[in-house]
């Protein structure tokens, strides 16, 4: 059976590749061609603006002009995207890594925990001197990412992944998350519809109804459906199951990052109500983690360089 790769171009015209006859290219993403090339340069325009936004964020006082608890929480935001975002969206793009399929998962995780962190300043946030570069941020994550992954070689990538890899334990794992999160946050939400009693708060941040409502609107519009659809086609070893489970377990680690960090800036401002810790949090973190690990760590790029010719039964390129 012949394993083939779609991969959608910029002029909107879909290329197909037989991998038993074609040699494999230089690179896990769209090698050489025109998506690539803009996908790596709108990523690196967004590691600059990111580190140089998150750098004014982090050491301008009065920049945010909420209330102390959420510019607290913006503070935290600021210092991971400076301190590691920044950092690691540019060091995946090294020339040298363009051959590693980690790397490029890597890249794609970096960018999918950035469109989500930047909505969150673009919708969450009262116009400031950052305004632009907040837009600019959450603009270049979005159309990064979706450039990237129109042009990723899914199905070397996922060739990339032992026969070993514990799909079933993973993909079981999206699947908890997605339903974990649709009922936390669909249960106030209906009791409302019955009762209109309003939502309380949905974690340990002390921030405003209206942030709330933010964090719920997104993740029930973004992190619920591609978690789930993530675990359904890794369960199914499709390939674009591999690429999606290892991308948004990545971005789930670093939201949880982010979320710690952000409850400490909190706790150091002397927000009232702010505990600097959430109980849940270790137990929540560490699924992301093993997920993340376990996809990583059974990654070998010499495997799918060696298998062109002999494409494995268990892969679907669905």
């Amino acid at each position: 059976m012949e394993v083939s790769s779609v991969a959608v171009t910029l002029s909107g015209q879909a290329r197909v590749e037989g991998y038993r006859h074609e040699a494999p290219g230089p690179e896990w993403i769209g090698a050489g061609t025109l998506g690539s090339r803009v996908a790596r340069s709108l990523s690196a325009i967004l590691a600059a603006l990111l580190a140089g936004g998150s750098a004014v964020g982090l050491f301008v006082n009065g920049l945010y002009r909420e209330p102390a608890s959420v510019a607290a929480m913006y503070r935290g935001y600021d210092l991971i995207a400076l301190a590691i975002i920044a950092p690691a969206l540019a060091v995946m793009l090294l020339p040298t890594l363009r051959r590693s399929p980690r790397a490029v998962l890597l890249w794609m995780g970096l960018l999918a925990y950035s469109v989500y962190h930047s909505a969150i300043y673009v919708f969450g946030t009262r116009f400031n001197d950052l305004f632009l570069v907040h837009v600019a941020v959450f603009s270049l994550s979005v159309f990064a990412l979706g450039t990237g992954l129109a042009n990723l070689d899914t199905g070397r990538i996922a060739r990339a992944f032992s026969e070993r890899t514990p799909v079933r334990a993973v993909g079981g794992i999206l699947l908890f998350l997605a339903a974990v999160l649709a009922v936390f946050w669909s249960g106030p939400a209906l009791r409302f519809v019955f009762t209109d009693e309003l939502p309380r708060e949905g974690s340990e941040l002390v921030v405003p109804t209206a942030i709330t409502h933010l964090g719920w609107v997104l993740d029930l519009s973004l992190l619920v459906p591609v978690y789930a659809i993530a675990g359904i086609l890794l369960w199914r070893r499709a390939a674009w199951g591999y690429v999606l489970t290892t991308i948004v377990l990545i971005a789930g680690v670093l939201q949880q990052v982010e979320y710690m960090t952000a409850l400490v800036f909190q706790a150091n401002a002397h927000v009232p109500g702010s505990t600097g810790f959430d109980p849940v949090e270790p137990f929540i973190t560490s699924i992301y983690l093993f997920g993340a690990l376990v996809m990583l760590i059974r990654m070998d790029a010499a495997s799918a360089r060696g298998s062109l010719d002999k494409p494995r039964k268990m892969l679907t390129n669905r």
